[in-house]
């Protein structure tokens, strides 16, 4: 048995790309920045280090996320690890990337930071609602 899941954090560092191919099939490419926080062995000062990273969404969903995301973005992934290779002009290249399975907006569309899904900046805002004293009980024991 193999498993193959990707969990990645991070921002954008472009506008995501959205294309058709020649079947019909939407491919979004996005390209995410995941941050590592690195000592310089000069200064012993501490910095981010940023690891870029492809990832792919295909089909309905890839058209809808394209139109929420931008540079900037904070995202959430997860998906699985693909890797592949070509050649380009008598040179072999290879890459590997995520194709993502789940999204989750991390920062909202109209730029603010802050928790939740573009769809949320769309919501109203409404403070909690306090349970009814009835709601608690004496006999539960924890």
């Amino acid at each position: 048995m193999s498993i193959n899941r990707v969990n990645i954090t991070g921002n954008l560092g472009k506008d995501p790309e959205l294309r058709t191919t020649s079947g019909g099939t939407s491919v979004l490419k996005l390209f995410v920045a995941v941050n590592d926080r690195v000592k310089d062995k000069q200064t012993g000062d501490w910095g981010d280090y940023a690891n870029w990273v492809n990832c792919t969404l295909f089909g309905k969903r890839a058209e809808s996320v394209s139109r929420f995301l931008s540079k900037g973005s904070k995202v959430a992934i997860e998906g699985k690890l693909r890797w592949s290779q070509w050649e380009k002009d008598g040179q072999k290249r290879s890459k590997i990337e995520v194709i993502v399975d789940e999204i989750e907006f991390l920062s909202r569309s109209d730029g603010g930071s802050g928790n939740g899904s573009a769809y949320d900046s769309d919501r109203e805002q409404t403070s909690p609602r306090q349970p009814q004293a009835s709601v608690y009980d004496d006999s539960i024991p924890f």
